[in-house]
């Protein structure tokens, strides 16, 4: 992301945004998407929550330490969803819809900010706008989704409308990109986008039959259309994970009730057990026991969050599943802390933000949680 693309963003929005004090009424209202604990350029920890009027962000007081500053509140108004994603330069992109008043019902928009450093203020939220131009279609606007690709660009993905994707990106220039349609079928819930080592990008939409995939074959150049994925998932579902240099696996829930399919470019899908509820799933790869292994968080089906591991590239073995016996809104997240720990976050059922990282111990296991404040 070059610093002036901020600037060239559609001024359309309210003035700069500086860390506020929190509203006495403000809670957390949902977990984010995307990669909503996220490490940044000082290896600290950041965790990012949707509150009412606005978005909360703790931060970790020191690498690896496991205690969290805040929070801190950004305010903007109106905002329905949050998603956060990440590039290779850990500058940390923030995508929401947002429904303001307007004569003939709420008006839905997208807006964007950027942080640039752990722990400093975002910038300006700006309006990307609406692809939408007809009043009905512009109010179906969906919630979006974010990739940086290895040059820095940011790509915006949304569905609504008639259906398919639409997405919007910068420009070499630092601009804004018009919005272009990607086709495809109806969208049944959300997408996923990432970018892998080699700075391409990927996105799954979840369909009503089957899982729409779109590639990037060469840097800075269109995405295609790639063979759908079988069978079908449940609606918002699908994510992505690098689980070989340049070579994502994509994860999604069965429709039947079947529990987690994973798939990789030129092998059919196979199960890897769960059982997932609705949402998507939190993804990482992290060493445990000196091995290298893949991590999958979900909200299970009675509301609990799910914890899944097994060896990167054998997941047709199935993962070991933990029930953490805590229930959670939305997706659970995962990261690396400066240390090498797995760290996973949730929101409670009750709106708390909770926290915890693996133990030194064998296998995967983790600490006590801890509340972070004002949550």
């Amino acid at each position: 992301m070059r610093g002036r693309g901020a600037q060239a963003v559609d001024r359309e929005t309210r003035p700069g945004v500086t860390t506020g004090v929190r509203p006495q009424h403000a809670s957390v209202t949902s977990a984010a998407t995307g990669s909503w604990l996220l490490r940044g350029n000082d290896d600290r920890l950041s965790v990012y929550a949707l509150v009412e009027g606005g978005v909360h962000r703790w931060t970790e007081s020191a690498v690896g330490r496991g205690r969290f500053s805040g929070p801190d509140f950004f305010p903007v108004e109106g905002l329905t969803c949050l998603a956060v994603a990440q590039g290779a330069n850990r500058y940390a992109h923030f995508l929401g819809r947002r429904e303001r008043p307007g004569g003939g019902g709420p008006k839905a928009d997208l807006v964007y900010a950027v942080q640039y450093q752990t722990g400093r203020t975002l910038g300006d939220w700006r309006s990307l706008g609406n692809p939408f131009r007809d009043p009905g279609e512009a109010a179906s606007l969906g919630a979006p989704t974010a990739a940086v690709d290895g040059q820095g660009t940011v790509h915006v993905f949304v569905s609504g409308g008639p259906g398919g994707v639409m997405l919007r990106r910068e420009a070499k220039s630092g601009a804004w990109e018009a919005w272009k349609d990607l086709r495809g079928g109806a969208v049944a819930g959300g997408l996923s986008a990432k970018a892998n080592s080699a700075g391409l990008v990927e996105l799954l939409a979840p369909g009503h039959r089957s899982v729409m995939h779109w590639v990037q074959t060469d840097p800075g150049t269109d995405l295609r259309r790639a063979q759908d994925l079988t069978p079908a998932p449940v609606p918002g579902s699908a994510a992505l994970l690098e689980t070989s240099p340049g070579v994502f696996t994509a994860y999604w829930s069965e429709q039947s009730g079947t529990g987690v399919y994973a798939q990789r470019p030129g092998e059919w899908a196979f199960p890897v057990g769960g059982a997932p509820g609705e949402g998507p799933h939190a993804t990482l790869r992290a060493a445990v026991d000196g091995y290298d292994c893949t991590v999958l968080a979900h909200q299970g089906r009675t509301g609990t969050a799910m914890l899944g591991v097994c060896g990167t590239g054998a997941e047709s073995g199935g993962l070991w599943w933990t029930d953490t016996g805590l229930a959670c809104a939305g997706t659970p997240a995962l990261a690396l802390d400066g240390q090498g720990r797995v760290v996973m976050a949730m929101v409670a059922a009750d709106g708390a933000v909770l926290v915890n990282r693996q133990r030194p111990e064998p296998g995967l296991t983790l600490s006590d949680w801890e509340r972070l404040p004002g949550s």
